[in-house]
């Protein structure tokens, strides 16, 4: 064998074992799960894959896109300006070792892209919307022989799909691709990136991938924490070497950028990493950079968490607020609440001081989500704020304030007066945006007025969800306060507020028309969730500035569109906590039209697990949570509202221990530990 060649094998065997015997990121401890904590067949439908280091799955035509070869395959560029495109078939994110052979001097270039329509020379747009271009990483070499080439930890790319290699040569050299291997970088604690600690599976595969796409976006969401992007912005190129927060791992809001904790995503990402990946700690060290970098003066949290440290936002700033309650509600964890108290009163402070005479909350924060506008009585800030203060109640006990409960209960009873007399529009059946004679229905308010139950009626909220659909396209809902744009993040609120009514239809119809649409979309990563895209079909955001973005500047990955995951199994499994950590917790299943479910998630008390299946005209329904626990079941009736027959474990229920039904569904409070009911 010739030196070179040994050389060269010497090479792919030391990068193989370098990359394959890490299994957390560098010098993570790995402090995560090791292993799935529901095994089965529907294992097959998680994203991730099963080792830190994976190759590309094929090798793609950049002319026309098309599969050449599979990977391994014939990889050899020939000449200056020739391409080859190797797809990854899923969202990776990471950094880059390659492993070639060249003919004569040149340069490799690298360039990345998440979406299809993008793969070229230059890479999609991640470093700023207002920033220079990324374009590409260069290898270069001098001469004939084998060579590697190891992206440097700055240059990390947090999100891709495709890799675009290309030669740029004077002279007539080629360069065989010998191997690729990518470093994953996210989820940095798990050595086992399939250890999800939570499932579902039902009758319809379409909603099992779309529930494991959001799982694995929000995967892909959590980063070690000093690979955030770079701020100020670079001119040119990119780089992911800014410091997140503390801990070994951090949540932030998309893969590819921003690469920043944003406690609005949170939102919608919070409740659907807790029923499927998992991952508290990035979680909790997200939140807690935010009471970190607290205005200590005026108790304002920062819109976005460093090193962009982007401040002003009233909205963001609650949601912080409402993320410390979702956190600790699934973790128990009131040593950190305690730790973070007396910051969370200011915050408190801070923004119940905003209550005008009317009521409302004045909002003279700089931005939210949709709208740069300030000194309004938003609808959609009050009924966040209304949220706030329904949940500050519940913290304060966990606290132990309990004084406190009584006083932000009346506050939030009052606020609920005050945004049903001021914003909504009687004639048209919605809330406008705004305390003002302005025509806007929004999406955002009108979601979450039913999902927060702020509608001080049941008809209202029926006239709402039926308005809402008046949004609708083939493809998602428009959002009127942003027009032009489709929202997965806002479409996460409408289709659980349509479930929180027993729409169970619409709901499904929206998940089904908006993520069905991306995740079989043949330009997206068809393995993640995305930040938004235009009516037209197009992927592009649209500003509320009136600006478009440029279009390869959207993110692919993005955990605040995650909502199916949490709704699919809050809703239709139906399994979901209502006590600290789920010492009390509700069964509830919506069947629409399905004919089977199963799923669960896990506590720190042990695993929490539910089934149903129709059958002979009623349903077997089974659940096995921790004992020690208690729960409600809401079982529902599928006789028109006649009182249906029932079996606990065999046992016939006497109509006597029944107390009534309500709405459709009988109720039942029951203790945990494992148990089958069948309803005829």
């Amino acid at each position: 064998m010739a030196l070179p060649r040994v050389l060269g094998l010497l090479a792919t065997l030391l990068l193989f074992h370098t990359s394959q015997a890490q299994d957390c990121w560098k010098n993570t401890t790995c402090s995560g799960p090791s292993d799935t904590a529901f095994p089965g067949t529907w294992e097959s439908n998680i994203y991730s894959p099963s080792s830190r280091s994976v190759s590309p799955k094929s090798i793609l035509s950049l002319q026309t896109g098309e599969v050449i070869s599979s990977f391994p395959g014939n990889a050899t560029l020939s000449g200056n300006g020739s391409q080859l495109v190797f797809d990854f078939g899923i969202e990776v994110g990471g950094l880059v070792h390659l492993n070639y052979s060249s003919t004569g001097p040149g340069k490799l270039g690298l360039a990345f892209t998440e979406g299809k329509n993008w793969i070229g020379e230059w890479s999609d747009s991640s470093n700023g919307k207002f920033a220079g271009p990324d374009g590409a990483l260069y290898a270069s070499f001098n001469r004939s022989g084998t060579g590697t080439y190891t992206m440097p930890d700055l240059s990390l790319r947090g999100g891709f799909r495709y890799l675009t290699i290309f030669l740029v040569t004077n002279s007539s050299a080629s360069v065989e691709i010998k191997d690729i291997q990518l470093e994953i970088g996210f989820e940095p604690t798990w050595s086992n990136l399939r250890a999800y600690q939570g499932y579902f599976h039902s009758s319809d595969e379409l909603l099992n991938k779309i529930w494991y796409s959001g799982a694995y976006t929000l995967q892909t969401n959590n980063v070690p924490p000093n690979t955030g992007r770079q701020v100020p912005f670079l001119t040119t190129g990119w780089a992911n070497n800014g410091t997140l927060g503390p801990g070994d791992t951090i949540i932030v809001d998309g893969a590819k950028r921003d690469r920043a904790v944003w406690p609005g995503d949170m939102g919608v990402a919070v409740p659907s990493t807790f029923v499927s990946v998992g991952d508290l700690t990035a979680v909790k060290n997200a939140l807690q950079v935010m009471y970190d970098n607290q205005n200590p003066t005026t108790g304002a949290f920062p819109e976005a968490g460093p090193p962009l440290l982007q401040l002003g936002s009233d909205t963001y700033h609650m949601w912080t607020m409402i993320g410390s309650y979702n956190y600790v509600l699934y973790t128990n964890d009131t040593a950190w609440l305690s730790q973070n108290w007396a910051k969370y009163l200011l915050a408190m402070d801070f923004i119940y001081d905003k209550v005008g005479e009317s009521g409302l909350l004045n909002v003279t924060g700089l931005r939210d989500w949709a709208r740069w506008q300030t000194g309004f009585n938003g609808s959609e800030p009050n009924m966040i704020l209304y949220r706030t203060l329904i949940t500050g109640a519940d913290l304060s006990i966990w606290a132990g304030q309990p004084s406190l409960n009584a006083t932000w209960n009346t506050r939030a009873a009052s606020l609920k007066t005050a945004i049903n007399e001021y914003c909504f529009d009687t004639s048209y059946g919605a809330f406008k945006d705004n305390a003002t004679a302005t025509t806007l229905h929004p999406q955002d308010a009108n979601s979450m007025a039913i999902l927060f139950d702020v509608v001080d009626t049941s008809q209202k909220a029926e006239s709402i969800s039926s308005n809402l659909l008046k949004n609708w396209t083939p493809i998602g809902a428009v959002t009127p306060e942003l027009p032009g744009n489709i929202s997965p993040f806002i479409s996460s609120f409408e289709i659980q507020a349509h479930f929180s009514i027993g729409q169970t239809a619409r709901a499904l119809d929206l998940i089904r028309r908006c993520w069905g649409w991306y995740l079989n979309n043949p330009n997206g990563t068809q393995s993640t969730v995305i930040e938004g895209y235009l009516q037209n079909g197009t992927f592009g955001y649209r500003s509320s500035r009136g600006y478009d973005y440029d279009s390869s500047y959207v993110s692919h990955s993005h955990g605040w569109s995650s909502g199916p995951t949490s709704g699919l199994t809050t809703y239709v499994l139906g399994l979901s906590v209502v006590g600290l950590v789920g010492k009390e917790w509700k069964l509830a299943p919506q069947f629409g039209d399905l004919s089977f479910a199963e799923g669960g998630f896990t506590t720190g008390l042990g695993k929490f697990q539910a089934s149903w299946q129709l059958e002979g005209g009623g349903y077997n329904l089974s659940y096995n949570v921790p004992e020690g626990t208690t729960g409600q079941l809401i079982l529902p009736c599928l006789a028109n509202g006649k009182w249906p027959s029932i079996e606990v474990d065999g046992k016939p229920v006497p109509r006597t221990m029944i107390p009534q039904l309500v709405g459709d569904g009988v109720v039942l409070s029951v203790d945990g530990g494992e148990h089958a009911i069948e309803v005829r």
